[in-house]
């Protein structure tokens, strides 16, 4: 089902209510309207003190807040927020520019994928939980976002970054041209922003129900498999209208041929939001976004990355 189609039935109006407040001034004047202060009538103060309750629910705090707690990652590539239920990240934000990404000091030969210790161990996602998983352990903050620093891109193979993501098809194929057009995007706008992350989305069975399903993989079954992914890509530019583009796409965690277009997978950024229970954007005033696609060609170029990468990039096409 496309993703157009699932993220509908998660999508609605967002409505909120507007208090005002109205302020009168009083002036003390020989023959005025108003009387002077001292002699205007002020009621009598209500009781500030709550009636006394014959229980306490406030008091289980004494012995810790049960959540749910989003571990926040501040690295020094991207910064993130955990769902230790899920055991993967729930968003993943990045930065690019032309010239973080013309500095080459970091080689992911020399990286290795780790647990990240500073999230508790029963809520930690393990290397062995991939194990025979038949899934990638999938980037969130790409390696090669993060190429101009070895440290940095040591810090993107940690499993806070990760999802279970289909390879063949997917993460390995259409998902990494993906993340290579919004590498593309530099030549475009000085600053790119990237928020990318996991969705649990239902299905519609065949009794026209809607039900959410997941995998879960791992002895004992630990980490989630995220049903879509979604990428909030923002294309910052230095005007005095303060304008900058935003795309929201959302994927299946499944094989996608490589002929489809990249466009078959935008959203309203709303979509996302009501689906993943976060908020983006929200102090930036919807009449300064502008549609990415309505300003750059969106579409992912196929090639082979190695090879792309001794014969450089194809420019990425303006409308």
């Amino acid at each position: 089902m496309p993703a157009r189609t699932i993220l509908a039935a998660a999508a609605g109006a967002v409505t909120g209510a507007l208090a005002t407040a109205f302020f009168l001034n009083s002036r003390a004047s020989t023959g005025g309207f108003y009387p002077p202060p001292s002699t205007i009538p002020r009621p009598a103060p209500e009781a500030t003190s709550k009636p006394e309750l014959p229980v306490n629910p406030t008091g289980i705090f004494q012995y810790g807040f049960p959540g749910p707690i989003s571990d926040m990652g501040n690295r020094s590539a991207f910064v993130s927020g955990y769902d230790r239920r899920m055991r993967n990240p729930a968003w993943v934000a990045e930065h690019i520019t032309a010239e973080s990404l013309l500095l080459d000091n970091g080689d992911r030969k020399q990286s290795a994928f780790t647990e990240d210790e500073a999230i508790p161990e029963k809520f930690r996602a393990k290397l062995k939980d991939y194990f025979r998983s038949g899934y990638d352990r999938g980037h969130q903050a790409p390696a090669a976002d993060a190429k101009w620093s070895q440290a940095s891109m040591d810090e993107t193979f940690l499993l806070t970054n990760m999802c279970p993501q289909v390879g063949s098809g997917f993460n390995r194929d259409y998902w990494a041209h993906f993340e290579d057009f919004c590498r593309r995007l530099v030549k475009h706008y000085p600053s790119v922003r990237i928020i990318t992350g996991p969705l649990y989305l239902p299905q519609r069975t065949p009794e026209g129900k809607w039900k959410v399903e997941y995998e879960v993989v791992g002895n004992p079954p630990n980490i989630a498999v995220p049903t879509h992914f979604y990428k909030i890509v923002i294309g910052e530019r230095k005007t005095a209208d303060g304008t900058v583009a935003v795309g929201a796409f959302v994927m299946p965690n499944q094989v996608i041929s490589n002929s489809t277009p990249l466009t078959t997978f935008e959203v309203p950024l709303e979509m996302v939001e009501r689906a993943s229970g976060l908020e983006f954007l929200g102090k930036l005033d919807v009449a300064k976004r502008r549609r990415l696609c309505g300003e750059v060609e969106c579409g992912i170029t196929v090639r082979e990355f190695k090879r792309a990468a001794e014969g450089g990039q194809q420019p990425l096409g303006k409308k």
